[in-house]
């Protein structure tokens, strides 16, 4: 009786701790994301909601960030798995703190427009005044030197007044008409347009192609969940395609005007814009190499030094076998 008792005891131990595996195994794996507000948040969040990513066993949330600066300081230590922002903040953490970064995958074209006030007939107009920039030598700041640079404006000629996200930007032009400038992109370049504000281009079309945001994370958190990382690209890219569909356009608005309050014609116009090739989504999330030398050539050219080839700072091993993935 003694032996079949501890037998006994046994085969419910092992039962309770292979049914306590089998729990853990299946709860989702969590994947915080740091982006910035913006409307390319818009496929992150479609991507919650309609369950693409909860299909995949996986819970990820998505924060929101006042700066680039944030979303860098949660990812170095941890707080972050992925960070979904322009490529240069990527490139920065390598070469300026020395941070064991990679992009994984691409995103969009960033839908950027150089915003300015009502006052600024021409570039010159902007001399003697500030631009509005999230830091001063990162992505979109480098994008707005090099922008005035080509129209003879010089770095003393204007100051840089750091203020964080496209929503900070747009409210710095909109409080002090001393920022006379800043890069915005959707929904906040619209917006600017409302309360009266012009754009001197896109910057795409003042620059050429140009790789903005992108998913990137640091090599030892991919090496350690190379299959979170795969699943959660492969939703990602299957958000893509729901939210690129035009037939999905009223959801889509709709989750724009929920999540940023915005009027349903400039969500409507957000959404259209976003869609439009070469400026807003790329298809599946397709790394734009040309674009990203683009980039790699613009912060060599305005901070210093020679352009790094850009495997460097890529690992699309990740996305290629995502892609095998996607329904």
């Amino acid at each position: 009786m003694k032996a079949v008792g501890l037998s006994m005891l046994f085969l419910t131990t092992a039962f309770a701790a292979a049914f306590a595996f089998a729990a853990n195994a299946a709860e989702p794996a969590v994947v915080h994301v740091y982006m910035q507000p913006m409307a390319r948040a818009l496929t992150f969040l479609v991507g919650v909601e309609k369950g693409f990513f909860g299909r995949r066993s996986l819970n990820v949330e998505v924060h929101f960030t006042k700066s680039s600066k944030e979303q860098m300081e949660g990812l170095a230590s941890g707080k972050a798995q992925i960070v979904y922002s322009a490529v240069d903040n990527a490139v920065a953490m390598v070469e300026v703190h020395k941070k064991d970064v990679v992009i994984v995958s691409g995103g969009d074209s960033g839908t950027n427009e150089l915003y300015v006030q009502n006052y600024v007939k021409d570039f010159s107009d902007i001399r003697g005044h500030a631009i509005a920039v999230d830091q001063t030598n990162t992505a979109y700041a480098l994008q707005a030197k090099k922008i005035l640079l080509k129209h003879g404006v010089k770095p003393g000629d204007y100051t840089l007044n750091p203020v964080g996200n496209g929503r900070r930007r747009l409210n710095s032009m909109v409080e002090d008409q001393n920022n006379a400038a800043a890069i915005l992109n959707l929904p906040f370049s619209l917006q600017a347009e409302a309360a009266g504000m012009k754009s001197l281009g896109r910057t795409t079309d003042l620059l050429g192609p140009y790789q903005a945001a992108a998913a990137f994370t640091s090599r030892s958190w991919a090496r350690a969940n190379a299959q979170t990382l795969e699943q959660f690209l492969a939703g990602f890219v299957e958000s893509l395609r729901w939210t690129v569909d035009k037939k999905n356009k009223a959801e889509a608005v709709a989750i724009l005007m929920d999540q940023f309050k915005l009027q349903k014609p400039i969500a409507e116009r957000t959404y259209d814009l976003m869609i439009e090739p070469g400026f807003g989504f790329t298809p599946d999330a397709k790394f734009n190499m040309e674009g990203f030398k683009t980039a790699l050539a613009l912060r060599a050219e305005i901070e210093g030094g020679k352009p790094a080839e850009p495997d460097k700072y890529l690992d699309l091993s990740y996305y290629q076998r995502a892609m095998t993935l996607v329904k």
